[in-house]
């Protein structure tokens, strides 16, 4: 199966802002074709899809983070990323990727998931 890495976390102060990086580890898989989902998850909280982007560029938030992330992905780089900005204390969090289908439950994530990358928003 398809790992997917992801890179940028980091420690930011509220207000700041972080871009994270997806891409496919060890393996020659194009990303280009799929739909590629950001989940997060706080300390004791369930893992939640917050962004998604299609092959197409169509993309969806959740409306927590509406207005303040962005995804976006570069086919050339076989990259997706997150550019996320007046991040807030909340918003601290391990974040994932994968490579998500459509089922009759709505999305779901296709693959393995990878270690992700920790956010943390504090002053």
């Amino acid at each position: 199966q398809v790992q997917l890495v992801e890179s940028g976390g980091g420690l930011v102060q509220p207000g700041g802002s972080l871009r994270l990086s997806c891409a496919a580890s060890g393996t020659t898989l194009s990303l280009n074709f799929n739909t590629i989902g950001w989940y997060r998850q706080a300390p004791g909280k369930e893992r939640e899809l917050v962004a998604r982007i299609t092959s197409g560029g169509s993309t969806m938030y959740v409306d927590s983070v509406k207005g303040r992330f962005t995804i976006s992905r570069d086919n050339a780089k076989n990259t997706v990323y997150l550019q996320m900005n007046s991040l807030k204390p909340e918003d601290t969090a391990v974040y994932y990727c994968n490579r998500l289908m459509i089922t009759t439950k709505g999305y779901v994530a296709m693959d393995n998931w990878g270690k992700g990358t920790l956010v943390t928003v504090s002053s």
